[in-house]
């Protein structure tokens, strides 16, 4: 455990950053910045009290380093800290560790991190901030690791002034994730320019040189420049900026000044002293493949084929036939998908995904059936979409038995579990192939999922069970539509109908028609056409005459009808 500090670097790295020469102030609409003072001296008091501060608190820990860290008592209570953190035990945790505050015990660094992790995780950034400041104002200073899981929890949560009062306070120098961590934040959260301006404001503070972001001048420059300068103006103050750094630059860059600015940015990367890396790339493919720019993209995947340091990833690969997909290139996606191995990528179920999805929609069953095995040999599995794709384009072709197949083979899987736009589908193409009873137990499954059965759902299986003449069961299933509180229309109401005549109890049909009615369903030239075949169909074709004189004579249907039905054989010609 790291006692010592030295005090002539804090004194040196810290006084003038802390100094309160401006105050920034950051909303998600706004970023205010303000002089209170003149240049940066308006606060000299405060940086001297903070400069005595830190030197005291090194002092405190030379002097624990000394006398009595190795204490039992420390030991044994920083190992029952190491044990409730283990378990979980957040709350009895922070009491334990704010007994040990107070009683003068020193804290393990790496134990008050956990916990300052653990709160955040949690959501609990006020028990997070609490137990640091209790770290600050005992003999032990919290460590810059420490203060970063506090300012990246205060970022996630959209408070960045939080985060700048917790740079502003710290007892340990500010390190480059510090400001990737805020700066990344600021670039989500306001304009590039503006964020850019509000870290250069900060940085500036440490040294108290002139401003070089916010003055007329730099205002005019373009995204890249400004962002140049922020790298050297981190390097002035003896940070060292980094591809995250770069990453998150060039990605807000892209957004905000467009994807050519992005490229240069990215050019002049290299002549700063920090080299793209496959993260770099990927930001800009992405972009590229966004804007419809595929052959700009495939010419820079050419060039970190060729760059060791920025290798294409599984994402990059993934990206591209993602794209190319959406085009309709399949052949070139498929013939990147096969080089993936020799760049040492090994696809995954995103990088098959889309493949398997426009094959489908391509119609190439096979090809598309082919790369599923491949996929699934493989331990991967379609999203749900590519699985919907794949039942829809198999049972529009008549492929039903195969669809069935791979249902039964995938819908154990999380990523396959079957939604009610599935069962719908199947249901659906059960029924219209004959195979209703498969499709009530399918209907069945659905019920005991606590799968709620839609319209369409019923509709489907009630045109089938009419077709077939299964009158009760029809009524049965209408039953139950009504008991989940589905409303019937009048697709369902012909439906049921048509299974009552077709087994002969058109009486019954009658019955249901006057309930149509009555639940303000209209009936339609359909519903009389089975009403009027089920009476011929029973031995009534007198009454099924005169009902069809009565329904003419309403205009409720067109002479037409009447020629149509005389066709059927359904009545005599009038």
């Amino acid at each position: 455990m790291e006692m010592m500090l030295c005090t002539s670097q804090t004194h040196q790295g810290f006084c003038s950053f802390l100094g309160k020469g401006r105050s920034v102030s950051i909303s998600s609409t706004n970023v205010s910045l303000s002089r209170p003072f003149g240049g940066c001296g308006g606060d000299l008091g405060k940086l001297e009290w903070n400069s005595k501060r830190r030197d005291n608190k090194a002092i405190a820990c030379y002097s624990v380093e000394t006398v009595g860290t190795n204490s039992s008592n420390c030991f044994e209570s920083n190992e029952k800290l190491r044990r409730l953190l283990k378990r979980r035990k957040l709350g009895e945790g922070f009491r334990h560790f704010e007994a040990m505050v107070q009683c003068g015990e020193i804290p393990d660094v790496d134990l008050c991190r956990d916990l300052v992790k653990a709160f955040c995780r949690s959501g609990q950034i006020n028990k997070a901030t609490r137990a640091v400041e209790l770290l600050e104002g005992s003999r032990m200073v919290p460590d810059v690791k420490s203060y970063n899981i506090l300012i990246n929890a205060y970022c996630k949560a959209g408070e960045v002034q939080k985060a700048f009062d917790v740079v502003s306070r710290m007892s340990v120098s500010p390190d480059v994730v510090t400001y990737n961590t805020i700066l990344q934040t600021l670039c989500e959260t306001l304009k590039l320019n503006q964020a850019m301006e509000v870290l250069g404001l900060h940085l500036k503070s440490r040294k108290c040189t002139p401003d070089m972001f916010t003055s007329k001048a730099a205002r005019k420059e373009s995204g890249p420049q400004k962002a140049m300068k922020l790298l050297d103006e981190m390097r002035s103050t003896g940070l060292r900026p980094n591809v995250v750094t770069c990453n998150t630059l060039i990605d807000a860059i892209c957004k905000s000044e467009g994807l050519d600015e992005g490229v240069r940015f990215l050019n002049k990367m290299p002549s700063h002293g920090v080299q793209p890396d496959r993260i770099t790339y990927n930001i800009v493919l992405r972009r590229m493949c966004n804007t419809d720019r595929w052959e700009d993209a495939l010419g820079l995947f050419e060039e970190m084929v060729k760059k060791p340091c920025s290798s294409p990833s599984v994402t990059t690969f993934n990206i591209l036939i993602n794209f190319l997909c959406r085009k309709g290139i399949t052949g070139r996606a498929i013939d990147l998908l096969e080089k993936m191995p020799k760049h040492g990528c090994r696809p995954n179920a995103l990088s098959y995904n889309p493949i398997v999805h426009t094959l489908c929609i391509e119609n190439k069953m096979e090809e598309a059936i082919g790369y599923l095995d491949v996929m699934i040999s493989r331990g991967y599995y379609p999203n749900t979409v590519t699985y919907n794709t794949l039942l829809t384009t198999l049972c529009k072709d008549g492929m039903v038995e195969v669809a069935i197949e791979i249902f039964n083979q995938l819908s154990t899987r999380n990523s396959c579990s079957p939604e009610l736009i599935t069962y719908n589908l199947l249901i659906d193409s059960l029924s219209k192939v004959g195979k209703t009873e498969l499709a009530t137990k399918m209907f069945e499954e659905m019920l005991k999922k606590d799968m709620k059965p839609d319209l369409l759902t019923f509709s489907s299986l009630l045109l089938a069970l009419g077709r077939e003449g299964k009158g009760v069961e029809a009524v049965k299933l209408f039953c139950d539509l009504e008991d989940l509180g589905t409303v019937g229309n009048t697709v369902t109401y012909n439906a049921v109908m048509l299974g009552l005549c077709k087994a002969r109890q058109t009486d019954l049909a009658i019955d249901l028609l006057d309930e149509m009615v009555s639940k303000g369903c209209q009936p339609t030239q359909s519903t009389y056409t089975i009403l009027i075949e089920g009476l011929a169909y029973e031995g009534f074709g007198k009454e099924a005459l005169g009902l069809l004189e009565e329904l003419c004579s309403r205009g409720v249907v067109k002479k037409s009808f009447t020629e149509q039905l005389s066709q059927k054989g359904a009545v005599t010609t009038l």
